[in-house]
């Protein structure tokens, strides 16, 4: 209701509305609920108050908001009315929520426990475990497994899924619904990226045993209910990078699969399993891909960084392809590589301007395994760990929270 409409919306008399004549249509000067122009209004209502009040959105994110001040750093999130306030100091906080409060009806929730289905711990060294324990609960109440068997991975080493193989399941909107819902998982959950995409792309044409793997990833989840994302207090702002591919691994398409995870310091904060656009030549073409991607992505976190003032450094990413890591840095532009020049040149470029570099890593060492292709029970839970997905114990939750 608090935005202000630029354009000329009509609407006709709400039936509790009692007027003398009816068939008078009304002129809305405010946005209200269900309106097309609701949500656009309200975001340029906030965010001209915001830049009022001296900040200025963020290239990088629209919908985040900086404010630097000789007193301290002022960071504000927003998602449509609900808003994450972070700074350096407790008293800019307090004046600033006094400031909006002047301008809007506001309700201050007190430290960060909760956000769009996400809930946060927090520990006392500083530390923040971000969970979706109720999420998952209620999904699992909902496909009728809350007391499944659990299951070690998500995805067993040896699954291979293909369009056809079985009959048709029953009831594709619910495969369809918790699929969906299982995508949302995977913002705290980035073991689950791979077996969750692998899922996502029968949507259209979801059969029995595709079913079955959606069932194995739900039994997971029963038995790792409380496995939560760890993200740490740093001093160190390092990127590094973890790409890797599996070649030609869709046995429809024989699309290659790209994962990549990326860390600041030791705290995991990006992390992607996608089926690649289109069929890679060689599995040298397949990793240098994921290197690409990879490297887009930290492009995006440099541009953040510059924007939230935090050093810089050169970041390293780490691929166990000696042949892609031998192309990001030779000059050399062979035959076989022409079909992907752009891809060539941007991480070449990088590397050459010493912005970038590309490490190989010897195969039993890439985390981002996880991320393209069903592995063994033994190294799902090593690398598992190097994603920062760990318990949080009952006794830390009790304890250790800040009230």
């Amino acid at each position: 209701m608090n935005g202000d409409l630029a354009e000329d919306v009509y609407m006709q008399k709400p039936p509790s509305f009692s007027s003398p004549d009816s068939t008078l249509l009304y002129k809305l000067h405010k946005a209200i609920y269900g309106l097309k122009q609701a949500p656009r209004s309200w975001f340029l209502k906030l965010s001209h108050t915001l830049i009022s009040l001296g900040f200025h959105s963020s290239k990088s994110d629209s919908s985040l908001f900086l404010c630097f001040t000789p007193d301290g750093t002022l960071i504000i999130l927003i998602y449509v009315d609900d808003i994450i306030v972070t700074s350096t100091s407790s008293n800019l906080i307090d004046c600033f929520i006094a400031q909006l409060s002047d301008n809007f009806a506001l309700k201050d929730l007190g430290k960060l426990h909760y956000f769009l289905g996400i809930e946060v711990a927090w520990l006392a060294d500083g530390s923040l475990h971000l969970s979706q324990t109720k999420y998952i609960r209620d999904l699992l109440q909902h496909a009728a497994m809350l007391d499944a068997n659990p299951q070690p991975t998500p995805m067993v080493s040896t699954s291979r899924l293909t369009i056809d193989g079985s009959v048709a399941v029953e009831n594709p909107t619910l495969y369809r619904s918790i699929v969906g819902a299982l995508q949302y998982i995977t913002l705290t959950r980035p073991e689950l990226s791979f077996s969750v995409n692998k899922v996502c792309q029968f949507m259209h044409s979801p059969r029995l045993h595709h079913w079955k793997a959606v069932k194995r990833i739900l039994c997971y989840l029963a038995g790792t209910l409380h496995h939560d994302l760890l993200l740490r207090p740093i001093t160190d702002f390092s990127i590094i990078a973890f790409s890797d591919s599996d070649w030609g691994s869709d046995l429809d398409e024989r699309k290659s699969t790209s994962g990549y995870c990326i860390y600041i310091g030791r705290n995991l904060v990006s992390w992607l399993s996608r089926k690649q656009k289109v069929v890679s030549r060689s599995s040298t073409e397949a990793e240098y891909r994921s290197v690409a991607a990879a490297l887009a992505d930290i492009t995006w976190l440099q541009s953040l960084f510059t924007e939230l003032r935090l050093p810089d450094s050169i970041p390293q990413i780490y691929c166990d392809n000696a042949g892609a890591v031998l192309l990001a840095s030779n000059p050399i532009l062979h035959s076989k590589t022409k079909h992907f020049e752009l891809d060539l040149f941007f991480v070449r470029d990088r590397v050459q301007q010493q912005r970038l570099s590309v490490v190989h890593l010897p195969s039993q060492y890439q985390i981002a395994d996880l991320l393209t292709k069903p592995v063994s029970g033994a190294m799902f839970l090593k690398f598992r760990n190097k994603l920062m997905v760990e318990p949080i114990s009952t006794i830390s939750l009790r304890g250790d929270i800040k009230q």
